[in-house]
Order: C-alpha cells, then sequence, then structure tokens
C-alpha cells in the first residue's frame, strides 16, 4: 500500500507541473488524452517512434481484417508521451494498447494501470513467454504477475561512415578493433578546423553511450540485487574516463552542439564520423539518403581485458486495467506477440524482434547496410539495460550530474563518485 499510495502521489505531482502553462498546450494535451478513450469500435495504439510507425501500422491492418474492432495507430513524442500517460493515469483514460519501457514498468503496473495479462497469457495457445528472452520478460512482471507482452530486443552496435573512413585511409571497424583503435580512429578523422567529429556520444542517453563502455571495461552501474551502485567502482571511473579524455582533446562535439542537434542529426548529416547506437535506429538510418548511402554497422568494440558487451533492453506491449475493450486489447496483444506478427515486425525492418530466433529476417530487410554487426552483438556478453524500482530518479540524477564533467566544471571521477552516494541513497529508499 505503501508503495502505491507513493506513485499514486508521483503521478499526480507530475501531472499538476506538466499542465502548468499557455490555455492552448492545456487544451491539445486534454484532446489526445481524450482520443485516448476507446469508442468501443476502434482501438487507440500509442507510440513514440515515427520510424516505427509505417510498419507497425502493416502489422495492425493484417489484424484489422479478422477483427469487428479496428486499431489505430498515435505516434507523439518521447517526452510527450509519458506525460500524457501520466495524465491518463490520474484522469482514467489510457490508451487501449501502447508501448511500456523497463524505466516506467513498476510504477505503472503496481499501481494497478496495466492490464494483468498473467491468465489470459496461461490460456492462450499463441503466446508462451519461453520463446522471449528472459530478462525482457522478467522486465514486465511484477509480484509473480506479467503486465506486458515483449514487442522487441536491442542491441547497441558501432556505426561508422564509410567516405569519411576511405577519405582519410583508415580501416573500417571490425571484430578485432578494442576501445584504444576506436580512439586513434576517431583521432584521425576528426579536423581542426571544428566541420567534423571522429565520434558523436549521446550524453543525454545511457544506453546507446557510455553503459556499453563501462561493461566493457569491467565496472558496473548497479549491482545484481539492486541495493549499491557502482558508479564508484574503479573500472567504472577508468571508462568514463575514457569518455572524457575523448571530450577534452575535442573528438566530440561540446555538449552544447550534442543538446541542440542530437548524435544522430550530426551522424546523419555528416558532421561525425561514427556514433554507437541501438538497433531501433536502423529505420531512421535507412530513410536518410545520407546515411544510407555513405554509413554502415559493425560490432562495437572490446574493451581492455577482450571483453564485448552490449546493453540491451526491449519494450513491452501493455493494455490499460482500465480500457472499455480490454478484451480486444488482449486480442490485440496476443497477435503483436505471436510468431507471425513479430516475424513481420523483422522482416519489416521496423526493429528486432523479442521473439526468439524471429530476428535472423530482420538482417534481410535493408540492403544499404550490413545489419550482422547488430545480429552479432546478441553473440557477446548481453547485459540488460540497469534498472530497479525508481530507476528514473537516479538515471536523471546522472545524467544531470555527468554535464559537470561533460563542461569541465568537475573531473569524471568527482561526478562518478558524487552519483554513486546519490545513487545509493535512492536506493535505499526503494
Amino acid at each position: 500500500m505503501k508503495v502505491k499510495k507513493i506513485v499514486s502521489i508521483l503521478l499526480a505531482s507530475i501531472l499538476t507541473v506538466s499542465m502548468i502553462g499557455c490555455g492552448d498546450t492545456k487544451k491539445q494535451q486534454q484532446d489526445t488524452i481524450e482520443g485516448f478513450n476507446s469508442k468501443g469500435d476502434k482501438l487507440t495504439v500509442a507510440i513514440w517512434d515515427n520510424n516505427q510507425q509505417p510498419g507497425i501500422q502493416k502489422i495492425l491492418d493484417e489484424w484489422n481484417k479478422e477483427s469487428e474492432i479496428k486499431a489505430e495507430v498515435q505516434v507523439i513524442t518521447w517526452n510527450e508521451y509519458w506525460t500524457l500517460l501520466e495524465a491518463g493515469a490520474s484522469g482514467g483514460a489510457l490508451p487501449d494498447v501502447f508501448w511500456m519501457h523497463s524505466n516506467q514498468s513498476q510504477r505503472y503496473s503496481e499501481n494497478g494501470l496495466l492490464l494483468d495479462l498473467t491468465d489470459k497469457i496461461n490460456q492462450s495457445d499463441k503466446i508462451d513467454l519461453n520463446n522471449y528472452y528472459n530478462d525482457i520478460v522478467k522486465l514486465y512482471e511484477s509480484d509473480g504477475k506479467q503486465f506486458a507482452i515483449p514487442k522487441d530486443i536491442d542491441t547497441i552496435a558501432l556505426w561508422y561512415n564509410k567516405t569519411m573512413f576511405d577519405e582519410v585511409g583508415v580501416e573500417y571497424p571490425n571484430e578485432n578493433w578494442t576501445w584504444d583503435d576506436f580512439y586513434e580512429a576517431a583521432k584521425k578523422l576528426t579536423k581542426d578546423d571544428g566541420s567534423q567529429w571522429g565520434y558523436a556520444i549521446n550524453t543525454g542517453n545511457n544506453q546507446d553511450s557510455y553503459y556499453n563502455m563501462i561493461y566493457d571495461y569491467g565496472g558496473y552501474v548497479i549491482n545484481d540485487d539492486k541495493t549499491k551502485s557502482g558508479y564508484d567502482d574503479p573500472k567504472t571511473i577508468q571508462a568514463m574516463e575514457f569518455v572524457e579524455k575523448m571530450l577534452r582533446e575535442g573528438l566530440c562535439p561540446e555538449l552544447e552542439v550534442i543538446s541542440e542537434n542530437g548524435a544522430d542529426v550530426l551522424f546523419q548529416s555528416g558532421k561525425v564520423a561514427m556514433v554507437t547506437q541501438g538497433s531501433w535506429m536502423v529505420a531512421g538510418f535507412r530513410d536518410n539518403e545520407y546515411t544510407n548511402k555513405n554509413c554502415d554497422v559493425a560490432v562495437l568494440p572490446k574493451g581492455p581485458d577482450g571483453k564485448r558487451v552490449s546493453i540491451y533492453n526491449g519494450l513491452g506491449w501493455a493494455a490499460s486495467a482500465n480500457g472499455k475493450n480490454t478484451e480486444a486489447a488482449w486480442s490485440l496483444l496476443e497477435y503483436l506477440g505471436s510468431k507471425e506478427a513479430q516475424l513481420k515486425q523483422a522482416q519489416l525492418g521496423v526493429t528486432m524482434s523479442a521473439y526468439i530466433g524471429t530476428s535472423d529476417e530482420w538482417v534481410n530487410s535493408v540492403d544499404s547496410f550490413n545489419l550482422q554487426g547488430h545480429l552479432d552483438m546478441l553473440d557477446a556478453e548481453l547485459v540488460i539495460r540497469p534498472y530497479s524500482r525508481n530507476t528514473n530518479v537516479w538515471e536523471d540524477m546522472a545524467i544531470e550530474t555527468f554535464k559537470g564533467a561533460w563542461t569541465g566544471e568537475m573531473t569524471m571521477e568527482e561526478a562518478c563518485k558524487k552519483i554513486a552516494e546519490s545513487m545509493n541513497a535512492s536506493l535505499a529508499e526503494e
């Protein structure tokens, strides 16, 4: 009861803050929230990625052919997505079916907002949770109950600009590369006039950037029982000091440049030679004329001791516990999690699928890139994206604290130790 009460207060507080602003913003948010309400003959499916929308809609169209109740996609930007879901949680108008993320799943499931799928899964002839990656299944489990069907699995790989590599005569990244090789290549690929950088690190995200380096170096973010931070571990600090070195030497864009543009945009516009990026970006890189023509992908470099780690994660398909047609919502979830739909998701190049064995089809979905690099990362040492009950609390704190190290206001070691202290305090309260 205590956890539920705290979550309810938190949701209400965020709702209050998010609704402060001009009248037009309030009305726009309210219109979207009201749009979440199913009329009984239509299911609203909410996602946050425009790149995946065309493929997801094609999959929904197949379900629509067999169902009296039709489903349609609503795409909402990442930040607005959670603001509106939180508003819907307080106002009772969540989408019928929607994506759930590991950072948020505990809050929503523990507060009774997600449809309990446990009995439905047990009775289903299409869904067997043994067919999915176990770590992703567990992301959406709470108190022995299942609240989402795994949608996908992602890996992080090294994307590089072949044209830039050719211009300076640097060999393309390969399976033998270490992070030292990566660093040396970045130096050669960085131009003194500031028009091109060797690497762009996504300082606002961690899964597709420094988390992988931390584990490659033998460090960790959170221990297995989720009671202790690993940011003050010497090997974690060593990995983060590697990132600090690249920033201080000008091999990466400054924090302000990254904040204004984003690593992906800089890569797509030919400003950086390398980015570490998740498999969820393939559709965006495919549809961008520049990256489609000039870029490719390889496995991540190895750490000092030969470790090659990919931080991986996976979204879940969830449904509102208070939806107006939960049976139809479950029918759609059951289809979206089926081998048929998961295979189609891979074949359409939407993203790698959570159903084990279906992602081989994803590799063949794009002619312009060798996606085997992402698939090979499944054979590396996989580490599920670090999380706890209140991941957002310490994760947001860490991102904010690191800004001091990115800008040189403090050393990376100071930043890491400060994060560990705050994170340990946060974990103690969970």
